[in-house]
């Protein structure tokens, strides 16, 4: 019987579900509170805020946008890193990926070709904070 993972995720939490008789089931959520962050809160060291002179006020430097996508990356990275693991492990034989569309890319990028190899479907639309009913629905299981 094949076992299905299916992946509800943005770029803060990735939640797993296992469809396991006809029913889905959460069965693991990952966090990544920096994904949640704005982009100035998460830079550190030198970069991030400039004066001008005398009286001028303080503005930001650097591309926001870039520090935003830096912190998918990597939370991509655990979320494949996470479903290579439950592939050779034998908890998944197949998997859908459900992920808001900019973080979906992040995490194809990311997958390993076999673990890559294992995903049926993807749908880029945002249902992290869906309930199992409506991901099963979306599917087309209920």
């Amino acid at each position: 019987m094949e076992k299905t993972y299916v992946v509800a995720a943005d770029a803060s939490r990735a939640r797993i579900f296992a469809r396991e008789a006809r029913v889905l089931r959460e069965v693991h959520t990952l966090t990544h509170p920096e994904g949640r962050l704005h982009a100035g809160d998460l830079r550190t060291g030198g970069q991030g805020e400039a004066f001008s002179g005398p009286g001028a006020s303080q503005r930001h430097t650097g591309n926001d946008q870039a520090t935003s996508e830096k912190e998918a990356e990597f939370f991509a990275k655990e979320v494949a890193t996470y479903l290579r693991d439950a592939r050779t492990q034998g908890k998944a034989d197949e998997i859908i990926l459900i992920a808001e569309p900019r973080f979906l890319g992040h995490l194809r990028d990311k997958l390993d070709k076999t673990t890559m190899k294992c995903v049926t479907q993807t749908i880029d639309k945002d249902l992290s904070k869906a309930s199992e009913e409506e991901i099963a629905q979306k599917l087309g299981w209920s």
